[in-house]
């Protein structure tokens, strides 16, 4: 990765990261998941992967570390990379289409939190049952991150598409 790059993801992630400890007392509502996504659809996998990494560890430094941390950049790192190949593959995708697949992963993150916390003892129905209406908070702040950040963003990345090459 060249210089440039890693800059851009630093600001994104110190960006996801001040969005989500600004709205940590929202019951799951936070740009963490939007970001990491269009970060994968304009800069590819491995930024996104490198974007939950970095949003995982630096917030919950702050926020708190547990065996969920490990699985939250497991999922977000899932849903970053799909949405690198989306951007690789189906670039001229609408910002609808984008803020779709921003409501499924927050479903999706929802799913795989409750998974490891069965496989630590908890219920999985339970556990599953209970969460959903915070997973469809997830789910609609990412589409509502996504129709208002896609637009901001985009011009930075296409601004940084045109000035250099990616790798």
């Amino acid at each position: 990765m060249k210089t440039y790059k890693i800059t851009l993801i630093a600001m994104l992630a110190a960006l996801a990261v001040a969005g989500r400890i600004a709205m940590a007392h929202l019951p799951n509502i936070q740009p963490v998941t939007a970001i990491i996504i269009i970060t994968g659809f304009w800069l590819g996998p491995l930024a996104a992967v490198t974007m939950a990494i970095l949003t995982t560890f630096l917030s919950n430094v702050i926020l708190g570390m547990g065996i969920w941390s490990i699985w939250q950049v497991v999922s977000w790192s899932v849903i970053g990379m799909i949405a690198g190949v989306i951007g690789k593959y189906w670039s001229s995708i609408p910002v609808w289409g984008l803020s779709v697949y921003g409501f499924l992963s927050g479903m999706f993150f929802g799913l795989m939190i409750s998974v490891t916390m069965y496989t630590v003892g908890q219920s999985f129905w339970a556990y599953y049952l209970a969460g959903i209406p915070m997973d469809v908070n997830h789910a609609i702040s990412n589409t509502v991150f996504i129709l208002v950040l896609s637009p901001i963003l985009g011009r930075l990345f296409n601004k940084y598409h045109k000035s250099h090459i990616m790798t």
